[in-house]
């Protein structure tokens, strides 16, 4: 993880990757490639779909935002469920993986400067995004919910967080979920983090009153802290998570076919189950 805070950021994922009942499916453990980020091999393709040739393909990831990608503490690999849907990708288009860690802050522009061919990250599709880079096809929708400590009895929606002014909200910079808290509520009523570790981190040590997140990583948080903090209210908003692309990338069209292939064969319904359901559990803690 980063640098700040670190020791805070630590011990909470510990609680969150300890907690989890069960044994998830073992992840693709990925090994050092020549960019300096991590890479899994390329593979025969087993279908019509494009032929890549191998073709190593950077891709953008914050490892600070489960359960779409992380570090496990534990054993200190890289785990999530962009990397289980990017190496199934190159799997079938007969590519390489080459996997580097980005702060979410910049990551956009980063990808549209083409610093990276692609970033994973739970992004969401937005019009405005649009303007800078290429989406890719939809591959799940997702709610914005509030998280908020267990027991909470002052709220239960988000209308009566907005009306009791003593509240503030929690969330990370740059972000969808940002965007909404500030249509909601005035600036000094919201607290911004570089990651969403640090706000959930805030909201369990008393510092916010919620945090407003996308509903399958704020799953993910009530999974392994089920006694510390939990979702309330109804859905703030549903959107639909892309990958994104520099603009006029050759890779959109395969990558949708890709996702096209994984949605027929269900392979994205078994990552759903395994990373997107309420009983996901950090591994390794």
């Amino acid at each position: 993880m980063r640098r700040l805070l670190t020791l805070v950021l630590a011990s909470l994922l510990l609680v969150i990757l300890v907690a989890c009942g069960g044994t998830p499916a073992a992840p693709l453990a990925p090994t050092d490639s020549p960019a300096g980020g991590t890479a899994a091999g390329p593979t025969a393709v087993t279908s019509t779909l494009p032929d890549l040739g191998g073709r190593q393909v950077t891709i953008a990831v914050e490892n600070a935002y489960p359960p779409f990608n992380y570090i496990n503490p534990t054993t200190n690999q890289a785990e999530g469920w962009d990397y289980d849907a990017w190496n199934e990708i190159c799997r079938l288009l007969n590519c390489t993986p080459v996997y580097q860690e980005a702060s979410w802050e910049g990551m956009i522009q980063a990808v549209a400067n083409g610093q990276f061919d692609a970033a994973a990250d739970g992004i969401t599709i937005t019009a405005e995004r649009a303007q800078q880079v290429d989406f890719s096809d939809g591959y799940i929708q997702v709610a914005q919910r509030l998280l908020a400590r267990v027991g909470e009895d002052r709220f239960a929606s988000m209308d009566e967080f907005v009306a009791n002014e003593a509240l503030r909200l929690g969330t990370q910079t740059g972000t969808t979920n940002y965007e909404t808290a500030a249509r909601l509520l005035p600036e000094s009523r919201i607290q911004a983090f570089e990651q969403f570790p640090f706000a959930v981190a805030a909201l369990i040590n008393g510092d916010v009153d919620a945090v407003i997140i996308d509903e399958t990583a704020g799953q993910g948080y009530v999974g392994t802290n089920a006694e510390q903090v939990q979702l309330v209210g109804e859905p703030l908003t549903s959107d639909q998570l892309g990958f994104i692309f520099p603009k006029g990338s050759d890779l959109v069209e395969p990558v949708n076919l890709a996702l096209a292939e994984m949605r027929a064969s269900g392979k994205l319904d078994e990552l759903a189950r395994k990373y997107f359901s309420a009983e996901f559990k950090l591994p390794g803690s």
